[in-house]
């Protein structure tokens, strides 16, 4: 067992031991070799951080809890298959469990005792987690949550709670759709939802105001919402190995429109008016939802009818990266030429810098 200390102080005399690390034993011996070190050393009081990794441990020790002054604690690529609710009486900023056999049912009921709540970054990477674990969303703190390499096949719809979280990792799991809800995480710098089966994204994601990083490589992507030539932060798109990449596709299909969509489009079209003494409250409310068409050459609306094209517009003067677009009508589809045109006067001087296609 390879034993290490840290010291921030040069004096020996009147040092603080401030990290402790155990790495490369046998969980067997772990304990015993804990207690040997203690003995030796001044206080629990000064141990802020506690490295644990590769030690083939089963289990967490409950001797951690006695370091009421801890505020790091690796116990990464070991074999913990639960997490003690003795836990939340660490002081905690970051907690690190990759590569260990956890699952949903290894975490305790609640983590926000926590550190008070103000656990800042957890990592459980490479573990056995089927679903989001929701415990995490009472952690209103989190910056740096690390969630890839599991069998995760859902993202938590109150994900939006997590307002201060800068990094959210999701790669290489069993994603499918991801929820609305991602558009509310208004700190966000970086989203990787990448090695998954995501078929599409939500046009909240142009919310994401703040978005550098989108790693979305590996997934079943066939467009990408036209929302996202909005995010002006954005410097690195991953796309490689999608099928929008391979395939360009374009849906032309237009069903008849309804009787209540023909007329409500006549309403917001002819800008004829209306209140709550002429129309009831769920045809005001309808006609609410009116959807400007994207073509800069007409002033039409829809409702629930609509023609979804595919735009291609350039990024980094190279790469044509298809957008999603809703029409009013097929009639509405302009020349390639003039809307990539009209798309980029909107948002001249903007070039994203990175772009990964294959």
């Amino acid at each position: 067992m390879e034993a290490s200390y840290t010291s921030d102080s040069s004096d020996s005399d009147s040092r603080e031991l401030k990290t402790l690390s155990l790495t490369h034993g046998n969980g067997k011996i772990f304990d015993y070799e804990m207690k040997n070190l203690l003995k030796t050393k001044r206080d629990y009081c000064d141990i802020e951080t506690i490295i644990l990794h590769h030690n083939a441990l089963i289990s967490m020790p409950i001797t951690i809890c006695k370091f009421n002054n801890l505020q790091t604690l690796d116990m990464s690529s070991n074999n913990l298959t639960i997490l003690p609710d003795e836990i939340i009486k660490c002081p905690l900023s970051t907690l690190n469990l990759k590569n260990n056999k956890l699952n949903n049912n290894s975490l305790p009921k609640s983590l926000i005792s926590i550190s008070g709540g103000s656990l800042k970054e957890i990592n459980l990477s490479g573990n056995n987690f089927e679903y989001f674990p929701e415990q995490l969303i009472e952690l209103k703190s989190l910056k740096y949550l690390y969630l890839g390499g599991n069998q995760i096949t859902n993202i938590s719809k109150d994900i939006g709670k997590l307002q201060s979280l800068q990094l959210l990792s999701l790669g290489s799991n069993k994603i499918v759709d991801v929820p609305e809800a991602v558009g509310f995480l208004n700190g966000l710098h970086a989203l990787v939802l990448s090695d998954n089966m995501i078929e599409s994204l939500p046009s909240s994601i142009a919310k994401l105001k703040n978005l550098k990083s989108l790693l979305l490589h590996k997934n079943q992507l066939k467009t990408l919402p036209r929302e996202i030539i909005t995010l002006r932060n954005l410097t690195e798109l991953s796309l490689r190995e999608n099928p929008l990449i391979v395939r360009f596709v374009m849906d032309m299909s237009l069903n008849p429109s309804s009787l209540l969509e023909l007329a409500a489009r006549t309403v917001k079209c002819s800008e004829i008016k209306y209140g709550p003494e002429e129309l009831p409250r769920s045809l005001i409310e309808y006609l609410s939802t009116a959807n400007c068409c994207v073509n800069p050459q007409c002033t039409g609306v829809f409702f629930d009818n609509r023609v979804e094209h595919v735009k291609f517009v350039d990024f980094c003067g190279k790469y044509r990266i298809p957008l999603l677009q809703y029409l009013c009508s097929s009639k509405c589809i302009v020349d390639a030429g003039t809307s990539s045109e009209s798309i980029h006067s909107q948002h001249s001087g903007y070039m994203m810098r990175k772009v990964l296609l294959g």
